[in-house]
């Protein structure tokens, strides 16, 4: 038999079953996942961490997000854009976060674009305000697991504007999941004691 895409728990709170039985999983789809992220620091770190799921769970970057942080300056990117080979070998010895050389390559390169951004000339004045830009009309109304889409129009446009500006490891999947964990879109599955919780759509699939 089929588990159901939402589970009520003990505390009488409908989840769904990614954030339902495991207790880091779960306070993480509580208190943060889909809630609004719009400085700087925190969309870079959100960015950052997504690169480094991809081809795991995001449970273990979950787990490991203390140690993420520590290493990376608290993803501070005026002080990881610095990071230098000293720092890379530094990170590829930690064993508290993915040893991907590429991954590690690509988010010193990805905080030295995000720098790039602030200057006078760019288009954006900062990293969030770009990612922040590519907000649809519309919010998906998943009304189960299956109905929840893993791109859009506008991950994909997002994802060519990011590359355009030198950022790696941002593809169409990876920029979607950004997307619904900044709380650009909402995916929460509808009946989920989370829907509408993030402010920015309320009850309705329009933006406030």
């Amino acid at each position: 038999m089929d588990e159901p895409d939402l589970v009520i728990g003990a505390d009488g709170l409908a989840r769904p079953q990614w954030a339902a039985h495991d207790p880091l999983l779960r306070d993480y789809y509580d208190t943060e996942w889909g809630l609004p992220v719009r400085d700087e620091r925190g969309v870079f770190e959100r960015l950052s961490l997504e690169a480094f799921q991809a081809g795991l769970s995001w449970r273990t970057i979950l787990a490991k997000r203390p140690a993420f942080r520590q290493a990376f300056a608290g993803f501070d990117p005026e002080v990881v854009a610095g990071f230098d080979d000293d720092d890379v070998e530094r990170l590829m010895g930690d064993t508290g976060i993915v040893r991907n050389r590429t991954k590690i390559l690509a988010t010193i390169g990805n905080a030295r674009a995000t720098i790039a951004l602030r200057a006078p000339s760019a288009e954006h004045t900062n990293l969030a305000d770009l990612v922040w830009s590519f907000q649809p009309h519309r919010t998906p109304e998943p009304v189960t697991m299956a109905d929840v889409p893993t791109t859009s129009p506008e991950s994909i446009a997002l994802s060519k504007a990011l590359k355009k500006h030198g950022f790696r490891f941002v593809g169409p999947t990876t920029m979607f999941a950004l997307m619904e964990a900044i709380g650009i879109i909402d995916t929460h599955l509808v009946g989920s004691h989370r829907r509408g919780s993030s402010g920015v759509w309320g009850g309705s699939a329009h933006p406030r």
